[in-house]
């Protein structure tokens, strides 16, 4: 039996100097339209997970990220759709401003009001884990 490769996605938790989160709200025209997210995407061939993530938030964001530890890491699967590993990673230094390039909006939140926001459903544990540790 053979395994299907499992895609990994990534996502960055970046904070400000004052502890809050940046969130971004998909836009109307992408799938799960409106809903919000951390910045981040999928690994590429040939990239290991920071790689990709500092690939992403140069695309996304256009600033040159630092990335820290490991958060959390668990597998998720919308209906139908193949399974897929989203791991999460800190991000508590970059250089350049954070400009929204592809995002319907963006937001510096505090870490206990994130579960307020309507966020993809991969991301509400992992949300309400980060409004509780904070």
């Amino acid at each position: 039996m053979t395994m299907e490769p499992v895609l990994t996605v990534v996502a960055g938790v970046i904070r400000d100097a004052d502890g809050r989160i940046l969130i971004c709200q998909r836009s109307r025209e992408d799938t799960h339209a409106l809903k919000w997210e951390f910045p981040g995407g999928k690994v590429e061939k040939g990239e290991n997970p920071a790689e990709a993530l500092v690939r992403e938030l140069r695309e996304e964001l256009g600033i040159e990220a630092s990335v820290g530890r490991e958060l959390h890491r668990f597998r998720y699967r919308y209906g139908q759709r193949p399974p897929f590993q989203l791991m999460f990673f800190d991000v508590t230094e970059y250089a350049g401003t954070p400009v929204n390039r592809v995002f319907e909006r963006m937001e510096w939140e505090e870490p206990g009001r994130l579960p307020d926001y309507d966020f993809l459903d991969a991301d509400v544990s992992f949300v309400r884990k980060l409004g509780r540790r904070e």
